[in-house]
């Protein structure tokens, strides 16, 4: 899919593809969502570069990632799509900027990219008037929705806290079960936190390499676009720093859920343990009196089999009031 925006009166506006490409006013963003092969030589036609493919924006290498050829800037960096589902994704998304003029190329469609584009477009939205600011505008929706996704996940942290540390009297089992329930909580909340990180400290990278090259260039970015960037860079620093916060909170909680699963392991093994110390003696009276010795003078006595039992009682139930006495039951 193609999209094609174009400034009138400092806004964006969304055009048709072929009217769009036939008016002679500008195009300030090319947004290439799962391009077909016509769309982006179509699209290669107009700003005179290679769009890279799909393999070539999984590279992981910077040089890869951030460079500049044919007088544009080639900037790929990690976007986070699906953030309101339990298993949000991590995806590249390629911004082109060649003069005045953005291209993007994305295989996933990232929230912040409609969201952004629709404020765009309204009467009363935001001035628009390059590609550059597009970019920035892009990057700033994307750190907004990442803050939504990190202030929800340090909600949902803490009530995992709380059900951890929690005083209950449940047994045993209903709570393993439970504190089973939540390592997969926390293994979810961990994978999110990691994307996000990743993200994070990919628009650093993003944005300082391209304050690079304009510091560089022929001309000094703009004071808005400066302004702007310096907001960026300090709110994915402080974000990734939350990040980092909630990641150590969940190794932690990680580790004492673990820790409470050992705990309630150990109890059910320690009465296991304690029971058969209780029913050894018992054990060892039965086991002398089922002994074929022919002398044997309790079996000839009218009261030996009671006796018996009475002792076998007793040998149990002084173990157990002297552990219990202890405090092991």
């Amino acid at each position: 899919m193609l999209r094609i925006y174009k400034s009138q009166n400092s806004h964006l506006v969304l055009v048709d593809m072929l009217d769009g490409l036939a008016s002679p006013t500008p195009v300030i963003w090319y947004d290439l969502l799962n391009p077909s092969v016509e769309e982006t030589r179509l699209v290669q036609g107009q700003i005179g570069v290679e769009i890279p493919t799909r393999d070539e924006m999984q590279e992981i290498e910077l040089s890869d990632r951030l460079y500049q050829e044919d007088g544009a800037q080639f900037m790929t960096m990690t976007a986070v799509a699906k953030l309101d589902s339990e298993y949000p994704v991590k995806v590249p998304v390629t911004f082109i900027v060649k003069g005045a003029t953005l291209v993007t190329v994305r295989h996933a469609d990232p929230k912040p990219f409609q969201t952004y584009a629709n404020r765009l477009q309204k009467a009363n939205g935001q001035a628009c008037e390059t590609g550059e600011l597009v970019m920035l505008g892009l990057l700033e929706a994307m750190i907004d929705r990442t803050a939504d996704a990190l202030e929800r996940a340090g909600s949902e942290v803490d009530g995992i806290s709380r059900d951890v540390f929690r005083k209950t009297n449940a047994s045993a089992t209903k709570k393993t079960r439970d504190l089973q329930s939540l390592i997969e909580q926390i293994g979810q909340k961990g994978d999110l936190l990691t994307i996000v990180r990743e993200s994070l400290v990919s628009i650093g990278r993003l944005v300082a390499y391209h304050v690079a090259l304009e510091g560089i260039g022929p001309r000094k970015a703009a004071k808005e676009s400066r302004q702007r960037i310096k907001l960026i860079q300090r709110d994915a620093t402080s974000l990734g720093d939350h990040a980092l916060f909630l990641s150590n909170k969940i190794n932690f909680l990680l580790d004492a859920t673990l820790g409470l699963i050992n705990l309630e392991q150990n109890q059910i093994i320690k009465i296991f343990s304690v029971a058969a110390v209780v029913f050894l003696p018992p054990t060892l009276v039965a086991s002398i009196y089922g002994m074929n010795f022919e002398i044997m003078p309790e079996l000839q006595w009218r009261f030996g089999y009671p006796y018996a039992l009475a002792l076998m009682v007793l040998s149990a139930i002084v173990p157990f009031l002297y552990f219990k006495r202890r405090g092991w039951l």
